[in-house]
C-alpha cells in the first residue's frame, strides 16, 4: 500500500514537474513566500517606534507622577506613551483587561482576577497614609467619623477596608465611608473635609504633605501590620519616620508603623515583548532614578503580583545571560541544524523546479563522412579497374578519375585538423588509400597490365649412340 501511494505521488511530482507553466507558478509561489518570510525577519530587527498607552491612576497619585516620569524618559528608548489617567488601580485593571491600555500601575492587593493581564515588575512599596483630625488618637477613635477611602474603583479602598475591617469597625454602623478623588479634596472647603483620609503612596506623599501643612492633619499609626500580613500575604510591615511631613510640630512625632502594599507595573498579554524590555530598560536607567529621586531596586522586578510573567519581562531577565552558555550552545547547533537541513530543502526545491534534466546528445562525430570518403575511393577503385580492362583505355576517363581523386583527396586534408573520429586510425586509413589510389592513376597504363612470366624453351633431348 506505501509503495502505490508512493508510486502515485512520484507520478503526480513527475507530472506537475514536466508541466512547465504549472513549474513556473509554483516557483513564483515559493518565491514569494520566500521573499514574505525574508520581509518579516528584516523588519524585525528595523528600529521602531513603540506607542502605548499607560495609566497612574488619579492624577494628584504618585502613580501618576511615575508614569509621566516614565512618559518623558521612554522616548529616548523609542518609545511613546500616552498616559491615560485612572480614578484608581480597580478602574485601570478593567481598562487594561479590556485591552483600551498597554500598561498601568497598579497596587497589589486586589483580589479580581484578570485574564488578560500580566506581570512586568514590581516596582517599589507604597505606605499607607491614615491622615485624621487633631484628638483622634486610635483607629477605634474613627467610630461616628466620616472617613474617605477614595475611589470605590482604586485599590486604597480594598486595603484600607480591610484595616478597619479587622479593628472592629463596620461600614454604616461605625463610620461613614465617603470616596471623593484626590482632586476633590484638594477642591473641598475645609468645614467639609471627612475627619479621615487614607491615601496609597511614596513616602514622602504630596498629598499627605498637602493636608498636613494646609489642613492641619495629623498621621495615625496603625499598630498591627504584621499581624494582618501573616492573614493577608501582600500586606507588608513598613513604617513612616519622625519628622516626614512636618518638623514644628513634628508630623509624626515619631517613626509610626503603617502597612506597606506593593506597586505593581502590569501589562495587557498581548504588548509587544519587545516595547515591554524597553519600558524596563528606561524604568531601571539611571535618568529615571535621577528624575524621581529614588532607586527603583530591580532585584524586587519578579515578586508576585498574582499575574502571570510579561514576555517581555523575561526577555529583560534573561539579557545578561551569557552569550556561549551551554543553553546558548545547544540553541547555536541546532540553528545550524536548521540552517544546513532549510539549504538542503532549497536544493532540491530549486532542482525540481528546473524540470527534469535534459537528454543527454552524444555530440556529432565525423565518422560516417570518412566512412564515406573510403566507399568513394573504392568506387572510384573499381572505376579505374574498369577503365584498364577496356581495350581503348581512353585518356580523358582517366584524367577524369585523376580530377575527382584530387579533390576528394583535398577534401579529407582540409578536414584532417578539425576532424572528430571515434576511431582516431580512420582519417589516416583514408588518406593512405587516397595516397596509394592517386599513385595507381598516376602509373602508365602499360605497367599496370598483366605480363605472363616467360616459360624456357624445352630442350630437345641429346643424341643416342650411333647405330641405336
Amino acid at each position: 500500500m506505501a509503495k502505490d501511494a508512493e508510486a502515485i505521488l512520484m507520478d503526480v511530482l513527475g507530472r506537475v514537474q514536466r508541466h512547465h507553466g504549472l513549474r513556473k507558478a509554483l516557483a513564483g509561489l515559493v518565491l514569494l513566500t520566500l521573499l514574505g518570510i525574508a520581509g518579516h525577519f528584516v523588519f524585525e530587527i528595523l528600529p521602531r517606534t513603540y506607542h502605548l498607552k499607560i495609566s497612574g491612576g488619579d492624577l494628584l497619585s504618585n502613580r501618576h507622577f511615575l508614569a509621566r516620569s516614565l512618559q518623558s524618559e521612554a522616548t529616548d528608548h523609542g518609545v511613546s506613551l500616552q498616559v491615560i489617567p485612572a480614578q484608581g488601580s480597580q478602574e485601570a485593571l478593567a481598562l487594561l483587561d479590556q485591552g483600551q491600555l498597554d500598561l498601568a500601575f497598579v497596587q497589589g492587593g486586589l483580589d479580581a482576577e484578570y485574564a488578560n493581564v500580566t506581570h512586568v515588575a514590581t516596582v517599589a512599596t507604597e505606605l499607607l497614609h491614615f491622615l485624621v483630625r487633631p484628638g483622634i488618637q486610635d483607629i477605634t477613635d474613627l467610630r461616628g467619623k466620616r472617613v474617605n477611602l477614595g475611589s470605590k474603583k482604586g485599590g486604597t479602598r480594598v486595603i484600607a477596608k480591610q484595616v478597619l475591617d479587622f479593628s472592629g469597625l463596620v461600614e454604616g454602623v461605625d463610620y461613614v465611608e465617603s470616596n471623593l478623588s484626590s482632586e476633590e479634596l484638594v477642591a473641598l472647603p475645609e468645614r467639609k473635609m471627612p475627619e479621615a483620609i487614607v491615601v496609597t503612596s511614596f513616602a514622602p506623599s504630596d498629598v499627605a504633605d498637602y493636608l498636613v501643612k494646609q489642613k492641619g492633619y495629623q498621621l495615625l499609626e496603625i499598630p498591627f501590620p504584621r499581624s494582618l500580613s501573616l492573614r493577608l500575604g501582600w500586606v507588608a510591615d513598613s513604617q513612616i519616620s519622625a519628622y516626614m511631613y512636618k518638623v514644628k510640630p513634628a508630623v509624626p512625632a515619631k517613626d509610626i508603623r503603617t502597612i506597606g502594599v506593593n506597586l505593581h507595573l502590569v501589562a495587557h498579554k498581548d504588548t509587544d515583548p519587545r516595547a515591554v524590555f524597553k519600558v524596563l530598560e528606561t524604568l531601571y536607567s539611571p535618568a529615571m532614578g535621577a528624575r524621581l529621586r529614588m532607586a527603583i531596586d530591580e532585584s524586587r522586578i519578579t515578586v508576585p503580583s498574582g499575574y502571570p510573567m510579561a514576555q517581555g519581562t523575561s526577555l529583560y531577565l534573561e539579557r545578561n545571560n551569557p552569550l556561549l552558555s551551554s543553553a546558548t550552545l545547544d540553541k547555536i547547533k541546532a540553528l545550524f541544524g536548521l540552517v544546513l537541513s532549510v539549504a538542503s530543502t532549497l536544493l532540491v526545491v530549486v532542482r525540481w523546479f528546473k524540470g527534469p534534466e535534459p537528454v543527454a546528445v552524444t555530440p556529432p562525430n565525423d565518422d560516417a563522412r570518412f566512412a564515406g570518403y573510403l566507399q568513394q575511393l573504392i568506387a572510384l577503385e573499381a572505376q579505374h579497374d574498369a577503365w584498364l580492362a577496356t581495350p581503348e583505355r581512353s585518356t580523358g576517363r582517366l584524367a577524369e578519375l585523376q580530377l575527382a581523386l584530387a579533390q576528394l583527396r583535398t577534401e579529407v586534408l582540409g578536414l584532417l585538423d578539425r576532424c572528430k573520429t571515434s576511431n582516431a586510425q580512420l582519417p589516416q586509413q583514408v588518406l593512405q588509400l587516397a595516397t596509394d589510389l592517386r599513385h595507381r592513376l598516376e602509373t602508365p597504363a602499360h605497367a599496370l597490365l598483366f605480363v605472363p612470366p616467360i616459360v624456357p624453351p624445352i630442350a630437345p633431348p641429346p643424341a643416342g649412340p650411333a647405330g641405336a
